[in-house]
């Protein structure tokens, strides 16, 4: 066995996991988490922002995505303003910001595939 899954578990806030790669995938994996990430590394953005890059995404989906990374520590959401209409802004906390590079070489992975088994449409 490989030194990083010394353990048969681990745990984090009482979820065990066979193995850290495991606990990883569950807080980044999913089709919108890791978009949301990238399209958070810039800046804080609203969540009609958010809505813009990931139109394939219902609002249900995006908001209950946004949801489960502020649980997990990976973005923060700041409300602004005492009555509606609110104002509300997503953003990377330094938890999320650590994933960056792994956002980076995801990234420059997926870019190499569609340079050599895929196309742009």
């Amino acid at each position: 066995m490989k030194e990083e899954c010394v353990s048969d578990f681990v745990r984090l806030k009482g979820k065990v996991y066979p193995c850290p790669l495991s606990l990883a995938m569950d807080l980044v994996g999913g089709k919108w988490k890791v978009v949301i990430l990238y399209h958070l590394q810039d800046g804080a953005k609203r969540f009609a922002e958010l809505h813009r890059h990931l139109l394939a995404a219902t609002e249900a989906t995006l908001s209950q995505q946004l949801k489960q990374l502020e649980e997990d520590g990976l973005i923060s959401r700041a409300v602004f303003g005492e009555k509606p209409p609110l104002r509300t802004e997503y953003a990377l906390t330094d938890f999320g910001r650590s994933f960056v590079p792994v956002l980076t070489a995801l990234l420059q992975w997926g870019n190499g595939i569609v340079a050599t088994r895929g196309e742009r449409c």
